[in-house]
């Protein structure tokens, strides 16, 4: 705390948080898909709650604040890294793991904000027990319904209707590598590795285990591509407190990941 507050050099409210969201771009009836660091603003009077407050009122409910709410844990013990889990445990998380919860699985590397926005009333979360979305505002329904098992991160998940709704990303101290609009470019591009994944979700006989087909992603490269974005289309940037923001299309976002996949896989 003592830490941030003497890297501070504004107290950041509702208000400061509002103005500097104003002056990026974001207006009552944007649509955003907002990547955050709290820490990154400085020191918050109201913290997460208030830097929440700001992108309601400032987008207001004629527009949509979109994030993403993903739940690693909730994915096959085999792929674990962080840590990993001796093999002979697979079997039985697999046959144990609770069924995913919109409303009580909780989000894991999301940041402290995401983690807060997926409780709040009339947040609507996405069905997708590893990657899913949650979203508030005029199309949180439509953005977050129906998404699928298979193919993830494809055309018919979350990102890919927020491109067709022309949508924004807005990066409030994320780096590029948190852009999940990439991933949809990743799946787009030709010669993507498909995969099969694993997790427990809820159905009339309980909780079960179920298996499904994907893309395999990768954010290695996502600063790269964030490279090729700026220099190829606009991105616009600002300051909330401390923390650089770029806002950019959804659209350019997507079709610039997608010409850099299948060049770099065009190499291999």
């Amino acid at each position: 705390m003592e830490n941030i507050v003497s890297r501070s050099n504004e107290l950041q409210t509702v208000h400061t948080i509002k103005r500097d969201l104003s002056v990026i771009g974001i207006e009552s009836g944007s649509t955003v898909l907002v990547h955050s660091s709290l820490s990154s603003i400085g020191w918050v009077n109201g913290g997460t709650q208030a830097v929440i407050q700001a992108l309601m009122e400032t987008v207001t409910d004629a527009g949509t604040i979109v994030m993403p709410s993903q739940s690693g844990d909730w994915s096959d013990p085999a792929d674990w890294s962080n840590p990993a889990v001796p093999e002979q445990w697979w079997n039985e998380i697999r046959a144990t793991m609770p069924a995913y919860d919109p409303s009580v699985t909780p989000t894991r590397g999301m940041g402290k904000i995401p983690e807060l926005f997926r409780t709040l009333p009339d947040v609507k979360r996405s069905a997708h027990p590893a990657v899913s979305f949650a979203a508030w505002g005029k199309d949180a329904e439509k953005l977050t319904a129906g998404h699928q098992l298979n193919w993830s991160f494809g055309d018919d998940s979350p990102l890919g209707k927020l491109y067709r709704t022309g949508a924004d990303v807005l990066l409030i101290g994320a780096g590029y590598d948190s852009c999940t609009a990439f991933h949809l470019g990743e799946y787009r591009a030709p010669g993507g590795k498909r995969i099969e994944s694993g997790a427990s979700i809820q159905t009339d006989a309980g909780p079960q285990w179920v298996t499904y087909e994907d893309i395999e992603v990768d954010n290695e490269e996502f600063e790269q591509v964030g490279k090729k974005l700026e220099a190829e289309k606009q991105v616009h940037t600002g300051n909330i407190g401390l923390a650089p923001v770029k806002r950019f299309s959804v659209q350019d976002a997507v079709d610039v990941s997608e010409a850099y996949f299948s060049e770099m896989r065009s190499l291999t």
